[in-house]
């Protein structure tokens, strides 16, 4: 049987960060910005003095809710307090097409991920967590989003809840993310494996995600290899979980 894979959007294919952290350039000031993000590299648990004051009323003065809006994909840059989040969504929420404004992490990944589908019958699913901005719906966007990239009519899911149960419900044998807790509802609550695409620094990676069988790797192009190898008759390999995890060099867990 084809394999069906489900490939998450922000963070693994599209880079939300980076277009975010220049919105929040346009409304909070370069210098202020570049300060969130330090502090986020530094893992510092507080904003910088006076930041909270600079950047958390609105342009009439009124203070800005509490929290951000719900189902808002997390900000990892930014050491951003929760009513900046808020103001920063509220501004994306103003911006046409906002979705369709991104680049690719990995240039042509998406275009491979169309040639691979084609030829070995892939299903491939896209999910996302993207709230709405103004213009089309956040799922047209996204649609001609990566038909811009190179991938013809695509299926798009903007989702809310447990990835693992969205998983199950879609059949799906493979869901490829960025978030170890996206992956680790996958492992819980779904019979699909995960693979965690883990940009950062190997020591920074939860132990879970090892001990619980959900599959590491560096990059797409390093995870497509994975899948391509993977996607072999059943005469000759394990099933799909087995192959996963023979190919990751690592012995077949069974969830606790």
């Amino acid at each position: 049987m084809p394999l069906r894979i489900g490939f998450d959007l922000d963070g693994v294919l599209a880079d939300m960060e980076a277009e975010l952290v220049r919105q929040a350039e346009a409304i909070f000031g370069k210098a202020m910005t570049r300060r969130l993000v330090a502090d986020r590299a530094a893992g510092a648990d507080e904003l910088p003095a006076g930041a909270a004051e600079a950047g958390d009323s609105d342009s009439t003065g009124q203070p800005a809710a509490d929290r951000p809006p719900e189902d808002t994909p997390p900000l990892l840059k930014l050491q951003m307090s929760s009513r900046q989040q808020r103001r920063l969504w509220h501004h994306v929420e103003t911006i046409t097409n906002f979705w369709e404004t991104l680049e690719e992490l990995e240039p042509g990944m998406i275009q491979r991920i169309a040639a691979m589908a084609a030829d070995r019958r892939w299903e491939i699913i896209f999910l996302t967590k993207r709230p709405e901005s103004a213009g089309a719906t956040a799922q047209v966007q996204t649609q001609r989003w990566l038909e811009s990239k190179g991938f013809r009519l695509p299926s798009v899911f903007v989702v809310r809840g447990s990835r693992g149960r969205i998983a199950s419900a879609l059949g799906l044998d493979v869901v490829v993310d960025d978030r170890p807790e996206n992956c680790l509802d996958v492992v819980v609550d779904s019979k699909a494996h995960a693979i965690l695409v883990w940009r950062d620094d190997e020591k920074l990676l939860p132990v879970a995600a090892k001990r619980l069988g959900i599959g590491v790797v560096k990059t797409v192009g390093e995870c497509l290899d994975v899948l391509a190898r993977m996607d072999a008759p059943a005469t000759e390999q394990p099933g799909v979980v087995g192959r996963m995890m023979r190919l990751l060099g690592r012995k077949e867990t069974a969830p606790v």
